[in-house]
């Protein structure tokens, strides 16, 4: 039996290296069996997770370490996932501040820092991936103090104890030249600077649901760290939330411990231990659960709102029903439902016919993510172009969200990085000389004018440039944003697209289908290079003829077709565009595909 208890978080910015020191951690620390086979980055299990290599749900696990036991937190470094960290910190009696030997202190490690400074956490800081060649701890250091220093830590916080390692190596040293042997040194250091929780095991029954997974076999599956006194199987509960209304009540039918990465059944939870109950249908992330004579709710971070929404209904194109399973408006609204139930960071609207859905989320990633998930199940359907979500302020004014956009570049791109922010109606905040012919820029610009912005971003750099983007306050509306300049090329047919109509037509602009492609009338089959739309033929082949002469019969060559993201499309689409997504295929069309239906409808908006 474990003698104590530590409860710590890994805390850094989007690919700092947090999963894969968890990994060498839980191996050095004897959880897996020596002749046990195990992937890397194994908490990030998800099969999107596991492609992008991002962490998108935080996760617990636990090590044991000299008769103790460490219960680990993994947390996302993403931007729209930031709801989860901050809510993960409610459960840590400590955090592991991970950051990057060559790039630093990045926008997330300010935000989840700030986040657990709050807290009233004292962090340890580890300057992970020393084996970079480009490694600068030294300074990283530096930077790591003063940042500590601007989010106005306290005293016992600044007095952080630094270790020096490489996560993928499995190593840890309290000196940047120190023995490089394993991860004792850390280990040891959480089990020394980590106070164990020290919670009344004799009080009645509470814990505050921090996460929330859904369960094939167990259904709604509520985690989160007990506050006080026992939880113990089959007893009766209740869930309250943050104002104390009752809002499920139930019988805990099971109670589980993560041990490694596998949860293990248990008779009794105590306080101070992170534990998975099930039973309750209704309770939801923020609402305590606790025995049926508690009335106080623990205190929570609210869910943040959502700052962007998409609307989705079916797929009505001429090509629906080729590719997917899942057509139908009541199939998609069951599965959106589901979502919003088990992901606190989404919201579900819908209109008095129940076949339009409107689903607001933190970000461009969490949405795509979404639409990801449902076009793998199976599902067709059309999206809208995302919309960013306004406010108003107490006295009326429109308000809209600002991001803090972190870009670091060659000093070459760095006027054209300036000219394209600016016509986004960005702000830059800060400059600064990164060495070797580098510079780091700093904006703050509206989420509207962003959408897609990335791969803008890595044309102007060329692929070298690195943008990190984070929520950072709702400002002043910034007036109309100038959308796309570019007029959408057309079909007038449907059927397949012909290579020689293609290629006669390349001219005119960014051709989206290549030879053999199955096209729609009012399909956007290319981005012209010219303002206002044109309605094209891209199935109009070749005249035959009888004359048999070299420049007859000349080689066509197509210019290949640009492979975009489904966030990339999204931010391509006009007002009265869509995207139609199945599984194999994503389309840009026309609202309203029938060319003759468009013209009166904008003359009825013109009159």
């Amino acid at each position: 039996m474990t003698s104590s208890i530590r409860n710590i978080t890994i805390i850094a910015h989007v690919d700092h290296g947090k999963t894969t020191l968890i990994d060498n951690m839980m191996k050095q620390s004897g959880t897996f069996r020596e002749n046990e086979n195990v992937e890397e980055r194994v908490m990030d299990s998800g099969e999107l997770e596991k492609e992008r290599g991002i962490t998108i749900l935080a996760k617990p696990t636990s090590i044991n370490w000299k008769n103790s036991r460490i219960n680990i937190i993994d947390t996302p470094g993403h931007r729209d996932f930031a709801a989860e960290v901050e809510r993960v910190l409610h459960m840590a009696d400590g955090a592991l501040l991970l950051i990057d030997a060559a790039e630093g202190v990045m926008p997330q490690t300010k935000f989840v820092l700030a986040k657990a400074l709050k807290q009233g956490l004292k962090p340890i800081v580890i300057i992970n991936k020393l084996d970079k060649a480009d490694q600068r701890a030294n300074e990283v250091l530096n930077e790591t103090f003063d940042l500590f220093v601007s989010l106005d830590a306290n005293e016992e916080q600044l007095d952080f104890p630094v270790l020096y390692a490489s996560g993928r190596s499995g190593w840890a040293s309290k000196d940047i030249d120190g023995p490089r042997k394993n991860l004792n040194p850390l280990l040891d250091l959480i089990m020394k600077h980590v106070q164990p929780t020290n919670l009344d095991k004799t009080k009645p029954f509470a814990m505050l649901s921090t996460l929330l997974y859904a369960d094939s076999f167990l259904g709604r599956s509520l985690v989160g760290k007990i506050a006080q006194g026992t939880a113990k199987a089959n007893q009766q509960i209740k869930a309250i939330n943050l104002n104390g209304e009752k809002v499920d009540e139930g019988r805990l039918t099971k109670i589980f411990r993560y041990e490694g990465t596998k949860k293990v059944p248990i008779q009794t939870g105590e306080a101070g231990d992170i534990v998975i109950i099930a039973g309750l249908e209704k309770a939801n992330v923020a609402d305590t659960i606790c025995n049926l004579e508690l009335n106080e709710p623990i205190n929570a971070t609210p869910i943040d709102p959502p700052t962007m929404s998409i609307t989705i209904t079916v797929n009505n194109s001429p090509l629906a029903g080729l590719e997917g399973n899942k057509l139908t408006s009541t199939q998609i609204r069951e599965r959106l439902i589901l979502e919003a139930e088990n992901n606190v960071g989404i919201t579900f609207e819908e209109n008095s016919n129940k076949d339009s859905f409107v689903i607001s989320g933190r970000g461009e990633l969490m949405l795509e993510i979404l639409l990801i998930q449902m076009r793998r199940e199976g599902f067709e359907m059309t999206v809208s172009p995302p919309k960013v979500l306004i406010k108003k302020d107490n006295y009326g004014k429109k308000e809209e969200p600002i991001e803090e956009i972190t870009m670091d570049l060659d000093e070459e791109f760095s006027s054209k990085i300036i000219d394209s922010m600016n016509r986004r109606k960005g702000k830059l905040i800060d400059i600064k000389d990164t060495g070797k012919n580098k510079k780091r820029l700093i904006f703050h610009a509206p989420t509207r004018g962003l959408m897609g912005y990335t791969s803008r971003f890595l044309t102007i750099t060329k692929g070298t440039g690195v943008i990190n983007r984070i929520f950072h306050s709702y400002g002043n509306y910034t007036g109309e944003m100038e959308g796309r300049r570019n007029g959408a090329l057309i079909s007038i047919e449907t059927g397949k697209a012909v290579a020689f109509a293609i290629f006669n037509l390349q001219a005119r602009g960014e051709m989206l289908v290549t030879h053999n492609d199955p096209i729609y009338e009012g399909m956007i089959v290319g981005i012209s290079s010219k303002a206002g739309d044109l309605e094209i033929n891209v199935m109009k082949g070749k005249k035959l003829t009888n004359m048999r002469t070299q420049s007859t019969d000349e080689n066509i060559v197509l210019t290949p077709v640009r492979k975009m993201t489904i966030a990339e499309q999204l931010s391509l689409l006009n007002t009265d565009e869509a995207l139609e997504i199945t599984p194999k295929s994503c389309r840009l069309r026309k609202l309203i595909l029938d060319p003759h239906e468009r013209k009166r409808q904008s003359r009825t908006k013109v009159s």
